[in-house]
């Protein structure tokens, strides 16, 4: 079984909240609407909503399934920014779970910088990769990673859903362990706090971890939207 927690807050900057979640049986998901003003909501909704139907008319998911979800999703951000003009421009990250217990199997898709992290036997890693303009240069060795932390563009975007026409979406399956935790996190989680205490929140109870996670980044600040979900794997 599962064990999981979620909490999302407008943070103490923003005027609204523009990330949204999911949680739909055994998958999980968290979008980062941008644009601003109602537009990004939209676009994060569009995301969490395309998830969900495919979670609904899929039992059994995959990644390749996952993947087809932000495919979708990215065309109809599209199709609704094409219909409003106030929503021009909008776009979202999305990041996608599904652990398969009985396979003992975890499958994810990902758009973005939010992000998707496994803790396993006390070390945290980060599954997904950012696609972002200073990832870019960290993996072109032109900038360390502390530097690309407090770079001025580090929320420049190199892929998001719904702003080209076409969107490559990373997706790949790994195996899961007993005592394996997973955490998905906006930008506005892991821009305020760093990995280390994540990592110690996460391998706490999980009863509550998603709030105590957000409470850490308003502590420290709050300049945007945050949102968590916390998953503990414990096979029965």
């Amino acid at each position: 079984m599962t064990e999981v927690s979620s909490a999302s807050d407008i943070g103490c900057v923003r005027t609204s909240n523009e990330d949204s979640f999911g949680i739909f049986g055994d998958v999980y998901v968290v979008a980062d609407g941008l644009g601003g003003h109602a537009a990004g909501e939209v676009a994060s909704r569009i995301v969490v909503a395309a998830v969900r139907a495919s979670a609904e008319g899929d039992p059994a998911p995959d990644a390749s399934v996952l993947v087809g979800a932000v495919r979708r999703a990215n065309r109809q951000v599209r199709e609704a920014a094409e219909e409003n003009p106030a929503y021009d421009g909008m776009g979202s990250t999305a990041t996608v779970l599904r652990i398969d217990e009985a396979a003992g199997t975890a499958y994810y898709a990902h758009v973005g910088d939010s992000r998707l992290y496994l803790l396993r036997g006390g070390a945290l890693r980060q599954v997904s990769r950012d696609h972002s303009y200073v990832e870019e240069l960290v993996a072109q060795g032109k900038l360390s990673e502390d530097e690309a932390q407090h770079h001025p563009r580090k929320n420049l975007l190199m892929r998001a859903v719904g702003v080209d026409e076409e969107l490559e979406v990373d997706g790949d399956a790994f195996p899961i362990e007993a005592g394996d935790r997973f955490l998905l996190a906006t930008d506005g989680l892991t821009n305020m706090v760093e990995d280390d205490e994540l990592r110690d929140l996460l391998a706490g109870a999980i009863a509550g971890a998603a709030d105590r996670m957000v409470e850490r980044a308003i502590a420290a600040g709050g300049r945007d939207n945050i949102t968590a979900i916390a998953v503990a794997y414990v096979p029965s």
